[in-house]
C-alpha cells in the first residue's frame, strides 16, 4: 500500500481551484485560476489526514470558487472534480423537512399535532410526540444508528436492504432518551418516522417527492434519493471510503455500492453535487420552497448541547454561530463521506464541502482524532471564506 505521505503528494498534484465570475442571474464560464492559500492549505491537511479526496464550492455572492483535490476513485486514480456527485448524508434531513413544511403550507399536516394522528400505533408514546418534535429532535426517540449492533450488522452484510420498519424496530427496542419535549438529542429515527409520514400522507415515495417537489422545480439535475443504491456511480461520481487508522497504515473500504437508501432513508439517502446542493440551500433561505411563515418555523431553533458547537437546531436546519459569523445549513455523514452545506440568512452566499472518507474505527485512536480535528478546521475555513473573512490562522489572505 502506498504510504500516506506519497499518496497525499500525488493527490495534491491534482488540486485545482477555479474562480467563476457571476454576471446577472447566471454564472459565466471559468475565467481564471485562483489559489486561495487558506483553501489550498485546508485541502492539503485533509488529504494528509487520510482522505482520498476533498472538494469545496464557495459562492461569496460575487464569484464561485471551487476547490477539488485528490481522487474520486482510489482504484482508477480518477481525479476528483467539483462537479462529482456524492452521498450528502444528513443534509438529506433538510430536504425531508422542506417536504413536511410544504405539506403544512397545503394544510395536510399540522406541526404541533401528535404523530399518532397520522400514524396511529406506529410510534411508542405517539400521542405525546408532535411532528415538530420529530423535526427538531426533541422527541426523545432513541437514535437507531446508536445501537452498536446496527452498524456491526451493516458491515457484516453491507448489501442487505433494510426497510423503514426494520430501522424503527431497532430504535423502538430501546427506551426513549427523555420525555418528549424536555430535552434535545440528535436522532435519525425522527426522520425515518417523518419519511413514513410523508409516504402515508401523500401516497408517494421519498424519491418521487424529492424529484417532483424540489429537484424538478429547482432544476437540480444531479440530485436524487438512492433507492436503495446510487444509480450513477461511474465517471462523475465520488466514491466514499470507510477508513480505519488502527493499523500501520490507513486501510480503505469502498462503500459506494452499498445501498444507502436501505439504511439511511429519509434521514440521509440523497445523492447530489456541490452545485445542486448549494442551489437548494440558497433557494430555501431565499424563500423559494415554502411560505415565509413556514421558513420562520424552520429557523426557530432550540439550543444545542455542549459538544455540538455554538448555534441551534430548527426544523431540519441548523443555525451555526461560526467564528466568522452566523450561517444556516446542515451537515452529513455516511460510512464514506463527511459533507457540509451552509448559507447566509438571505441565501445569497453559500458553501458546500465533501470529504470522501469517514473513520470506521470502532475504538478511537490518534488517527481518528486527527482526522476529525482537521476536517472540522477545514469546515470553519470554508465558512469564513464564504463570508469574506480571513480564515482562522491565515491572516495573510487577501479579501
Amino acid at each position: 500500500m502506498t504510504s500516506t505521505k506519497t499518496r497525499s503528494s500525488r493527490a495534491l498534484a491534482l488540486t485545482l481551484t477555479v474562480t467563476v465570475a457571476l454576471t446577472g442571474s447566471g454564472a459565466a464560464a471559468a475565467t481564471a485560476a485562483t489559489y486561495d492559500p487558506a483553501m489550498r492549505d485546508a485541502a492539503r491537511r485533509v488529504l494528509e489526514a487520510g482522505a482520498p479526496g476533498y472538494m469545496a464550492r464557495i459562492d461569496d455572492g460575487r464569484r464561485i470558487a471551487v476547490t477539488a483535490a485528490g481522487v474520486a476513485d482510489r482504484r482508477t486514480g480518477r481525479p476528483l472534480t467539483g462537479r462529482d456527485q456524492f452521498e450528502i448524508g444528513s443534509n438529506t434531513k433538510t430536504f425531508t423537512a422542506v417536504l413536511a413544511l410544504q405539506l403544512v403550507d397545503s394544510g395536510h399536516l399540522t406541526l404541533d399535532a401528535p404523530i399518532e394522528d397520522y400514524l396511529p400505533g406506529v410510534v411508542p408514546n405517539g400521542p405525546n410526540i408532535t411532528v415538530r418534535m420529530l423535526l427538531n429532535h426533541t422527541s426523545g426517540l432513541f437514535n437507531y444508528t446508536a445501537d452498536p449492533e446496527f452498524f456491526a450488522g451493516i458491515r457484516q452484510d453491507p448489501q442487505r436492504v433494510r426497510t423503514d420498519q426494520d430501522l424503527l424496530d431497532v430504535a423502538f427496542r430501546h427506551e426513549p432518551d427523555f420525555a418528549p419535549g424536555t430535552s434535545w438529542s440528535y436522532s435519525n429515527t425522527n426522520y425515518i418516522v417523518i419519511g413514513v409520514l410523508l409516504r402515508t400522507v401523500t401516497g408517494r415515495s421519498l424519491a418521487e417527492l424529492v424529484r417532483q417537489r424540489i429537484a424538478g422545480p429547482l432544476g437540480l439535475k444531479h440530485t436524487y434519493v438512492a433507492d436503495p443504491r446510487a444509480t450513477t456511480t461511474g465517471r462523475g461520481y465520488a466514491h466514499g471510503y470507510s477508513v480505519t487508522f488502527a493499523g500501520p497504515a490507513p486501510a480503505y473500504t469502498d462503500i459506494s455500492a452499498w445501498p444507502l437508501g436501505g439504511f439511511a432513508g429519509a434521514a440521509g439517502a440523497i445523492i447530489s453535487t456541490p452545485g445542486d446542493l448549494s442551489h437548494f440551500f440558497s433557494a430555501l433561505l431565499s424563500g423559494r420552497l415554502m411560505s415565509a411563515r413556514q421558513l420562520g418555523q424552520m429557523k426557530t431553533t432550540v439550543p444545542l448541547p455542549e459538544g455540538w458547537g455554538d448555534g441551534g437546531y430548527g426544523l431540519g436546519l441548523m443555525r451555526i454561530d461560526s467564528p466568522c459569523g452566523t450561517v444556516w445549513g446542515h451537515g452529513g455523514d455516511t460510512f464514506g463521506h463527511h459533507s457540509t452545506a451552509v448559507t447566509t440568512a438571505d441565501g445569497r452566499r453559500s458553501a458546500v464541502t465533501d470529504v470522501t472518507a469517514n473513520p470506521g474505527d470502532t475504538v478511537p485512536n490518534d488517527g481518528v482524532v486527527r482526522f476529525q480535528q482537521v476536517v472540522t478546521a477545514a469546515d470553519t475555513v470554508v465558512t469564513c471564506r464564504m463570508l469574506g473573512k480571513p480564515a482562522p490562522g491565515h491572516p495573510e489572505v487577501r479579501q
